[in-house]
This record gives structure tokens, C-alpha cells and sequence, in this order.
């Protein structure tokens, strides 16, 4: 069996620009591997691509050229569509248009549901989900009263239920507020670490991209770098010609170094600097 969860070989996908009629390259000729269990992260500000290259992962859309396969599976087999993103789920960024109950614990069967599981197992399987998302004495609430992270944890919740091996999560917790951002993180870093699921995460968060195991970084959709987030941060001036920030922690690294005080550059987090001052 390959080790990869997901693989995109040659992969560009095209579409028709609704201005000029003209032919625009949304991701061009992609080749990246994902490894079972991996946490990777995607950054690249809009119009880079990083979301075009989510919705290929899970075949929602189809590549102009080239193959994405998810398990061994391509996407472009029709017959096996279902089955591609039963195995990798998609998390998008607003949880209110991925919200179908009136009720919690049914919004998170509706998955399980449609794919004809017996009602024991899907019982199961929803108690399980909302337990692993911290939801469980929410599951009898009404989704349009929690707040945005809990909704957002419902939704992710919904996915589990499926069973994926691997989360896509697209800009999950851009409309969410600091306290929504960290409940969200939280289940997605549980996810990958005491789940064992692959996480691909899409973010503009660069603290939430310092919990990747790799990151990819997108301009005009090509991968321009990738590397650890230690790789990545510790290089400002190129992160920021992308129009990217660095985490606070690293931009002050950056700024102390450059003052000539004698610190690594590949500090990522409040904890580790304190040690070293």
C-alpha cells in the first residue's frame, strides 16, 4: 500500500476568466506528495492557488492536465468519487454553509446517513465525533446558537463521522474570533496528533502554521517554498516579498538579530525566545 494519503503529479488546472474570455492558470504543474499522518500546511495569499489546490485534493474539481490521486485513487474516476471524499473530507471556511440540522447530533449523522450506515452504527459514530470535537453536551442544541468555533467544531465533527483518513481544511477559522481560532486549532491539532487523521491545513494564520509538520507556500500557482515552519519563518525578507506575514515571535527575532543581538533565527514561539533572553 503507498505511504502517501495524497499525490498530485503534473497537475494544472485551468479556467476561463470571466472578465476577458482569456485562459487563467490557477495551480500549474503541481507535483507534491502527502504522507499518512502529516500536518501541512498551505499559505499563499489569494489568487495564489492554495484554495484551487484544496478542492483538487478531494475532487471537487478535475485538473486540466495531470493526476491527483487520494489512496491510490484518481479523482478522475468518476465511480470512485464517493468513496475519494468519504477518505479525505473538506472543513470549508464558513461554518454556517456546511450546517444542514436544526439539531446538533443529526447535522453530524447527515453524513453517515447519506451513506446508507446502519442507524447503531451511525449512533456510534456521532457520539464519537462530537466527544473528539469537545461538542458532546452541545448535541442536542440548535447549531444558530453556538458560536462560531463551536459551529465550526460541529462542522469538522460532521466529517468525522464519515470516517475520513484525511481533513482538508480550507480557511477554517477566517471568520471565527481569537478565542473560535484557538478552540478550532485545538481539535485539529488533536485530530492529527491523537486521531493519527492527515491534516492539510489552509491558512493566512502564520501561528497557525507553526503546528505543521511542513509548509507549502503559493504564488500564482506555483509552490515557491517548502520546508518546516522553522525552514520557512527563518527566512523574513523572502516570506515577506510574498506578501506574507512571520509569526510576531519570529518578526521580533528578526528585528533583535538585525540589531546585532546574538539569537537564532528559527525561533517560532514565545517560550523559546524567553528561554534564550
Amino acid at each position: 500500500m503507498e505511504n502517501y494519503m495524497i499525490k498530485m503529479e503534473n497537475v494544472t488546472y485551468e479556467y476561463k476568466s470571466l472578465i476577458d474570455d482569456s485562459i487563467q492558470q490557477a495551480v500549474k504543474d503541481i507535483n507534491i506528495e502527502i504522507k499518512k499522518g502529516e500536518f501541512l500546511v498551505i499559505l499563499g495569499h489569494n489568487g495564489s492557488g492554495k484554495s484551487t489546490l484544496a478542492k483538487l485534493m478531494n475532487g471537487l474539481i478535475m485538473p486540466t492536465s495531470g493526476d491527483v490521486y487520494v489512496m491510490g485513487m484518481n479523482t478522475k474516476e468518476e465511480d470512485k468519487i464517493w468513496h475519494i471524499r468519504e477518505k479525505a473530507g473538506m472543513v470549508f471556511q464558513n461554518p454556517d454553509n456546511q450546517i444542514v440540522a436544526t439539531i446538533v447530533e443529526e447535522d453530524v449523522a447527515f453524513g453517515p446517513e447519506n451513506l446508507g450506515i446502519p442507524p447503531k452504527e451511525i449512533r456510534k459514530r456521532v457520539d464519537k465525533a462530537l466527544e473528539i470535537v469537545e461538542m458532546t453536551e452541545y448535541k442536542t442544541h440548535a447549531p444558530h446558537l453556538l458560536s462560531g468555533g463551536q459551529k465550526q467544531r460541529v462542522a469538522i465533527a460532521g466529517i468525522l463521522a464519515m470516517k475520513p483518513d484525511c481533513i482538508i481544511l480550507d480557511e477554517p477559522t477566517a471568520m471565527l474570533d481569537p478565542t473560535g481560532r484557538i478552540e478550532v486549532m485545538d481539535t485539529v491539532k488533536r485530530l492529527n496528533k491523537e486521531e493519527n487523521k492527515t491534516i492539510v491545513l489552509i491558512t493566512h494564520y502564520m501561528e497557525e502554521a507553526v503546528e505543521a509538520d511542513r509548509i507549502i507556500v503559493m504564488e500564482n500557482g506555483n509552490i515557491v517554498m517548502e520546508g518546516t515552519p522553522k525552514e520557512i519563518f527563518s527566512q523574513v525578507d523572502k516570506v515577506k516579498e510574498l506578501g506574507l506575514d512571520v509569526p510576531q515571535v519570529t518578526e521580533l527575532v528578526y528585528e533583535l538579530r538585525k540589531d546585532g543581538v546574538d539569537l537564532k533565527a528559527d525561533i517560532l514561539s514565545i517560550e523559546e525566545l524567553v528561554e534564550l533572553l
